[in-house]
């Protein structure tokens, strides 16, 4: 499949071979399973969460060091609470996954509302692009679904290994997006925005030491932090706004959407990085514990520094 297109969802028969009967077998378990009432899911969600937080000892201990981090003023106490509360929120992303996949707009629309999207239409009415910062909260993709059933955009994607995955990923994305476009595909973006299309990016995990400026994020003073952000406007011009998909008590989702940024400084990476790094803080801090601390956001260090990690595994 070619980064330089856009991409959309194409069944074949090779999508049928025996060694995907599996992935079919537990997808249609999956799909099974979310068609339960909510809070059926919700108690799922914990439970899973919960349990991984036993099993999955390398994401935990990243997650753990992650929040001590970024809230060294915490005490050990919060930082473990925080903690739980997180993996809860990662038990439930697989159910909420599944919940912007798989469900209608009709079901969809009375667990959630949205604030703010006047702030896309007033610009895309305009004529102009909209670059809309998503951070990696674990309700992104139930929050891109939701805002998709009113502002259809163009979803930035990572192509999976497994191609029924793909298949599946690509269908349960494309109903909230007019189509996909190859993370890397930076001229894609750019032609989007110029069209005046919606584009969703997220800039807040570490993609490596290329493209990308040490910055500071929350108390970590230099983090990897890309410039894909000051490309994509300095080429494109459009409007960046971001929005925050968050779960709220009782099993209701609200997506809020901020006004559009203002003096973003695209001619300094640095100061860019630093102003996005700001905007994205502002973002996690709104529910921390629904924020993908699994990732090792500081895996990426200046040359010669030691990493913040105590093991050498790559988990990402």
């Amino acid at each position: 499949m070619s980064s330089n297109q856009e991409i959309r969802a194409k069944f074949s028969k090779q999508l049928l071979h025996p060694r995907y009967w599996l992935t079919w077998f537990g997808l249609g378990v999956w799909y099974i399973i979310v068609l339960l009432p909510y809070p059926i899911l919700y108690q799922l969600g914990k439970g899973l969460g919960l349990l991984a937080s036993k099993i999955m000892t390398k994401r935990l201990s990243t997650a753990r060091q992650n929040i001590k981090l970024c809230f060294p003023d915490m005490s050990k106490s919060e930082q473990e609470q925080l903690l739980r509360d997180n993996f809860i929120s990662t038990g439930m992303a697989v159910f909420e996954t599944g919940m912007a996949w798989f469900w209608s707009n009709r079901r969809l629309k009375k667990y959630c509302k949205i604030i703010g999207d006047e702030y896309i239409t007033q610009k895309q009415q305009a004529g102009q692009g909209v670059l809309l910062i998503g951070v990696h909260f674990l309700t992104l993709e139930l929050g891109a679904r939701i805002l998709g059933m009113s502002h259809p955009g163009v979803g930035v994607y990572r192509p999976n290994d497994n191609l029924v995955m793909d298949y599946v990923q690509l269908k349960g994305r494309l109903k909230s997006n007019k189509y996909m476009l190859d993370r890397y595909n930076t001229k894609g973006m750019i032609r989007a925005l110029k069209k005046g299309e919606l584009v969703w990016y997220a800039p807040d995990h570490d993609y490596g030491p290329k493209n990308s400026v040490f910055a500071p994020f929350f108390a970590v003073e230099k983090a990897a932090t890309t410039i894909g952000t000051s490309i994509l406007v300095k080429l494109a011009q459009p409007a960046i706004i971001p929005f925050t998909p968050k779960r709220e008590p009782k099993g209701q989702y609200t997506v809020s959407v901020t006004p559009p940024l203002e003096d973003y400084p695209y001619n300094d990476e640095y100061a860019a990085a630093t102003f996005m790094n700001k905007v994205v803080e502002q973002q996690i801090l709104q529910a921390p514990e629904q924020y993908m601390w699994l990732h090792r956001r500081f895996k990426t260090r200046p040359e010669g520094e030691p990493s913040l990690y105590s093991d050498k595994v790559q988990n990402d």
